[in-house]
């Protein structure tokens, strides 16, 4: 299997293309007060974790929420105007360093969808600051449902099928285990993991999976695939010539 017998490659976008786990640091830090300053990154993410699983509505809306969660469970400053800018901080979470020159790049060879369980609001946020690169794009908004929910998935297939692209023609790339990875296994789609937390501990503001799924491609950054592609091309060309 080649990455390059793929036509269709699907990105979950916040935590493989966003760097949301930075985006909640910075903001928590920067709003929470000096108990927050001082807190360590597990010391913000479980409880960041716990917030979003009890308001996990459209990520444009419920984050002022869970952040209120959050600082009512660690004494950090808790009022509405901070969550208000909590909320704000959300649209503006960083891209990783490597993902707009690498979306580029694969941009000429493959279909890129965005497959995010951001809602279209967010998302158009993460889009323009992402160079706006994907060909289509499928939010919580449009399937009713979030990853790792398999009617995400199948909504996914059914769209493109109707643009003329068949399953084993889609790579699902993806940093989460528990949200991509090993629900897209399940479903039957080769997959390709960035690992993003690559040499950290834990999972960081992503929840724990029940396993490690092994992927079909694994990589550390997205600038590794796109690397991945050329070199298969490369190796194509010298053995046609």
């Amino acid at each position: 299997m080649k990455i390059t017998d793929f036509k269709v490659l699907t990105f979950d976008v916040v935590g493989t293309l966003i760097d949301f786990e930075t985006g909640v640091l910075e903001a928590v830090r920067a709003l929470g007060g000096d108990k927050a300053r001082q807190a360590t990154d597990d010391e913000i993410f479980q409880p960041y974790l716990r917030g979003r699983a009890k308001f996990y509505g459209r990520s444009s809306s419920a984050m002022k929420d869970v952040y209120l969660s959050l600082a009512a469970e660690t004494g950090y400053r808790a009022d509405d105007a901070t969550a208000d800018a909590f909320q704000l901080a959300v649209l503006r979470w960083p891209a990783f360093a490597d993902s707009v020159a690498a979306l580029a790049r694969l941009r000429r060879n493959f279909r890129l969808v965005a497959m995010t369980n951001a809602d279209r609001t967010a998302f158009s946020a993460y889009a323009e600051t992402l160079g706006n690169p994907f060909h289509d794009s499928v939010t919580c908004d449009d399937t009713g449902y979030a990853k790792p929910a398999p009617e995400f998935f199948a909504f996914n297939k059914g769209r493109q099928s109707a643009a003329g692209f068949r399953q084993s023609e889609i790579l699902h790339v993806a940093q989460s285990q528990y949200h991509d990875i090993g629900i897209a296994r399940e479903l039957g789609y080769a997959t390709c993991w960035i690992e993003r937390r690559q040499g950290l501990q834990g999972f960081g503001g992503t929840p724990e999976p029940r396993e490690v799924t092994k992927p079909d491609f694994h990589f550390s950054s997205l600038k590794q695939l796109a690397d991945a592609v050329d070199a298969e091309h490369a190796l194509d060309r010298k053995v046609a010539a």
